[in-house]
Parts: structure tokens; sequence; C-alpha cells
């Protein structure tokens, strides 16, 4: 999600308290479209970013140190002319709008007090830094905007600074209901983008938040609404806006099987399947959200070479697995064959020469049969050719049943190495990963002279409500070293029934089964569930059985075991009641 103008609004609530008064002792820029910022008020010290990057416009305090180029920019070596050391007499925020005003107090080269802006404008591809004088004329901009580039509004030293309005959007913080009304009734389209379409600072997800608090179903038309439902939604739009003025946040995150989803300055009651997890400032709240993000990232682009390994290899192992259950189905009529032969050598003694079919009783089936019947061959080589067509049809069954489950083995095997490349959560996991891989041949084996990759993953940790250790495998390698070395015989073993996923392994303590707490198996079941493949639907069969009853089977791939005496449970996957622990 991108900052919205009640984020904006917390951030500027954030910035009020902390920088209003304070000195910019420092103004780096580390890279090409952000500034740092460092301001000291009285005793405390704070380090802003502000980020005019086109994907990612941004704005929170840091304790971060960012790397500054050598030689600072032409911008960075202005505004250290003109505001280093200067004074931060007030921040705004213009309406709902996405953009942060700071005017700053300093002294000219003559001594005499002036007053700058420098604005932060966060609206996506359009995001700018721009520097103007105590008349709102641009003195520089970060990005240069000509008339060539945007015929709405030059960003050019000399020309004057204003908010374009574009879009003719009404400031939600301002507007009467006489006008609320008329902006849903100009807007024929669905209701929750009638209202980030007609106010300003609205994000969808915020305005799909205002429908759902006022009951109504964003989807909806907005011409369609009655007199009674207009008066609601205007009422939950008025008590949001009064909030939003009183400064009156909820900074949140949102998480999905711990994966951030979304972020906001307010509560979002519409995303009540997601976690959510409160923090105290909004700039907390920013680095959380975006570093949690670039890890899912980074790391899914890290394995995107080994993704491609598993994919090139899963899609030509499923086409040669269709190929050979092709051809295996064909052989299912060699019996037929077989019984063909049987019956020309029990009852063709008596054909006419030149036969075309014999009609005879099949003695396994009490049916009478047509057999064709080669008119140029005798009924004894007729019968040798079904009895050969029958031999050759075996033999194909009995070569491509072995061939065909080897195949399903290897997508099986190939379809656990996905599973576990969606698990990964740090470089040491691919690594691992990719051990394997080289192991198994799907990746060409190093030189005699290249030293074995050092393993460095481990697998996750976790403790239960109860006080119960639990493992969990992040790959193959892993699952087999838990299942048979960590664990003991009286030890619990989950599994997802019949789709990849992760050994769980309890640890018992020595207890047996009818010892140990429901929840320990609800948790165990919920985690077993989480790091599998099912991870994404509401409910995952799972098998559970003491460790000692799991085996190995000789010559198979890591991780694959055998188990006869089993129990099974259904459970959501999650992560309540668990607590993370290192190592």
């Amino acid at each position: 999600m991108a900052l919205d103008g009640m984020v904006i609004a917390c951030m500027a609530k954030e910035m009020k308290e902390r920088i209003t008064g304070g000195r910019i002792t420092k103004i780096a820029q580390p890279e090409t479209d952000a500034l740092m910022l460092t301001i000291k008020n009285q005793k405390d010290t704070f380090k802003l970013f502000l980020s005019a990057g086109a994907s990612l416009p941004l704005v929170y305090f840091t304790e971060e140190a960012k790397q500054n180029p050598m030689t600072a920019p032409g911008f960075c070596m202005l505004l250290r002319k003109h505001i280093g050391g200067g004074r931060i007499v007030s921040v705004s925020q213009p309406g709902l709008e996405r953009i942060l005003v700071l005017e700053i107090e300093h002294l000219n080269e003559m001594g005499d007090l002036c007053k700058k802006k420098l604005i932060g404008e966060f609206m996506g591809k359009h995001s700018n830094l721009i520097f103007c004088d105590g008349t709102d004329t641009i003195i520089d901009s970060i990005k240069h905007i000509p008339l060539s580039v945007s015929s709405v509004r030059e960003v050019l030293p000399g020309r004057p600074y204003f908010i374009p309005d574009t879009m003719q959007k009404k400031d939600p913080l301002s507007v009467t209901e006489e006008d609320f009304f008329a902006v849903l009734s100009q807007k024929p389209m669905a209701l929750s983008k009638a209202l980030y379409t007609g106010f300003t600072g609205l994000s969808p997800v915020m305005a799909e938040e205002i429908c759902s608090l006022a009951s109504l179903d964003g989807r909806a038309g907005a011409a369609g609404l009655s007199d009674l439902e207009k008066a609601h939604l205007a009422g939950t739009f008025r008590r949001m806006m009064e909030d939003v003025k009183a400064g009156n946040f909820t900074p949140c995150i949102f998480y999905d099987k711990q994966i951030p989803v979304e972020f906001s300055a307010l509560p979002l009651s519409h995303l009540g399947a997601c976690e959510r997890r409160d923090f105290s400032s909004v700039s907390e709240i920013l680095e959380t959200y975006y570093a949690a993000r670039e890890a899912v990232v980074r790391i899914r682009q890290k394995s995107s070479e080994l993704r491609h390994t598993v994919q090139t290899a899963l899609e030509r192992n499923r086409k040669k697995y269709d190929l050979q259950a092709k051809q295996l189905k064909d052989t299912e009529k060699r019996d037929k064959f077989r019984i063909y032969g049987e019956l020309i050598n029990t009852y063709g003694y008596d054909l006419p020469p030149k036969s075309k079919s014999l009609t005879a009783l099949n003695y396994y089936t009490n049916e009478t049969v047509t057999i064709p019947l080669d008119d140029t061959l005798t009924p004894q080589e007729n019968a040798k050719k079904y009895f050969d067509r029958y031999g050759k049809l075996k033999r194909t069954f009995e070569a491509l049943t072995d061939l065909t489950r080897e195949t399903r083995e290897e997508i099986d095997y190939l379809e656990s190495v996905s599973s576990s490349l969606d698990i990964a959560q740090e470089e040491a996991d691919l690594v691992q990963i990719k051990e394997e891989l080289r192991e198994a041949g799907f990746i060409k084996k190093r030189g005699p002279k290249d030293k074995k990759a050092k393993i460095t993953s481990v697998p996750l940790h976790f403790l239960s409500s109860d006080g119960y250790h639990l493992y969990v495998g992040k790959n193959n390698l892993q699952n087999e070293d838990l299942t048979f070395r960590l664990a003991s015989g009286n030890d619990l073993w989950f599994h997802a029934k019949g789709i990849p996923g992760s050994h769980v392994i309890a640890k018992t303590e020595g207890r047996n089964k009818e010892e140990l707490p429901d929840r320990l198996f609800e948790e165990a079941a919920g985690l077993a569930a989480y790091y599998s493949k099912g991870k994404g639907g509401d409910k995952v069969e799972i098998d559970y059985v003491e460790k000692k009853q799991v085996k190995k089977v000789n010559g198979a791939k890591p991780g694959f075991v055998i188990y006869h005496t089993n129990y099974s449970m259904v459970a959501a996957p999650s992560l309540s009641g668990l607590r993370r622990l290192e190592g």
C-alpha cells in the first residue's frame, strides 16, 4: 500500500512533536531522489529520511545510517547553503494532501532572518522534494519537471509553486454534507471507488474501510444508495475525519501468514482475517513494513534461479509422467489378447480355412466373444500372434509401472523442494536447498577443486503455550535431520497429509502422548499446516505419530519416509500461541 493522506497526517503529527523548534545540523543526499536531515531538538537528535522515489516514496524517522556519495549532489549543496543550521518553525499538511511542508527559519548572508520551505510531495511517480522561498517561488527541486514532461505544472527554479488540482477532488477535512452527497451522486461507479476518486488523500483501502464501518458493500453502485444509507455513510465519514483532525491515530500493520500486506494510520476492521500489530509511531511502521517486504522480495529474487531449475524439472517430469500414464493405460487390454489366444487354441481346431473371425464362449466370463482373425494365417498362427501382442504389452506394463512410479517420486520430490523455497527466509536457507539439488543431480556438480558450501541454515524453533519445544524443517535435508537425529522415540512427528510440507517435531520430554496437553497437538498441527503447500487453505489434514513409527525407505530421497500406524486431525494453518526462538 502507498502512503495515503491519513498516513501523511499521522507522520505530520509525529514530526510536529519531534522536530518543531529543532535545528538542522546535517543535510545529506544518500540517493538520487532522497534526503537525510539530521535535526537536533534540545537534547534529542533525529534523522529524517525523505524519499521521492517513483516506486517507493517515503518519509520517516530512522536510526539507520545510510551511505552517502563522496561528492554531495548540487541539490544537497544548495540546501546546505540555505538552511544548514536553520530552525524548523513548523510542519504542516495542506488539507489531506500527500504533502508535507517544513517551514525553516535561517539567517542569510547579510544576517537577516529569512524563511524557506522544504516541500515533500509523496505521490507515486509524481513524487518530488521542492525547495521554495518565503513567497512560494521554487528555488530548486530534486527532480526538474519541464513543460515537455508535464503540461499541468512546471517544477523548475523561478516558477511559482502550487498544488495542481487535476482530479477536482474535495478536501475530506472540510467538505460539507451537501457536497459529500453531491460527489457521490456525480460518480456512476462502485461506492468505494467513488470515495477515493472524489476526496483527496483517501486510498482504496481506506475507502473500503469507510464502507465497511457503514455496513455497506463497497462494490455496490454509489448512485443506488438510499437516503438512510447516505446519511449513515456521511456520519461514518465525518467521524473518521474528526479522528484525523484530532490526531487520534493507531499506526498498525496487518499480516497474512506472517507476511505484511497492509499498513495504516487507523485500524482496518474489514481486514479482520489478518493479524494486526500496533506500533508506537508511523515511522516504526514504515521501516518495519518496507524492511519486511524488501526481505521477502529479496529472497524471492535470489531464489529465482533455483525456482527456475525446479520448475523446469517439474514441467519436464510432468510431461513425461502424462505420456507414461497414457502408454500404461494402453497396456490395459493385454489380458484380452492372452484370452483371445487361449480361446483360439481351444475352439479353433475345426475352423474352416480362410476364416476372418471366431465366435466362442469366454469361459472366464461366460460371455460370447467374436475374435478377429487374419485369414491368411492358420488358427495356431493367429493364436501365436495374439500371445505375442500380450507378451509385448505385459513387458511394457512391467517396465512402465516402475518408470511411472519413479517419475511420480521425482515429481513429489521436486514439489517438496518448491515448498522449501516458499519457506526459505534467508540466504543460508537457499544455500542448503542448492546443495540438496546439486546432490540430487538437478544442478551440475562443481569441479574437484571446489569446496562444498558451508551450511549455516538451521530448523525453525518454537516454544508452545505449555512450554514444549517444537522444531520445523525448512527443507528436505533438515526434515531428515530432525526426524532421524534430533527426535527421540516418544517424540511426536507431524506432517501435512498427502501434500509437500515440513516435518514438525514436538519434543515430549519422555512423556507418553496420553500425558500431553491437547493444546500441544493443536499447535503442532497448526505449525505443520502453516509450513505446507496447504498454507493458503482454511484447513489442512495432518498426520501425526510417535517418531519411532516413522521409517526411511532405502534409496529414497532426503526427507521421504513411511509410516503405518498414524493418527489424523484437521488444523488451520497457524502460529498462534507459539513463541519463536533463535537456534
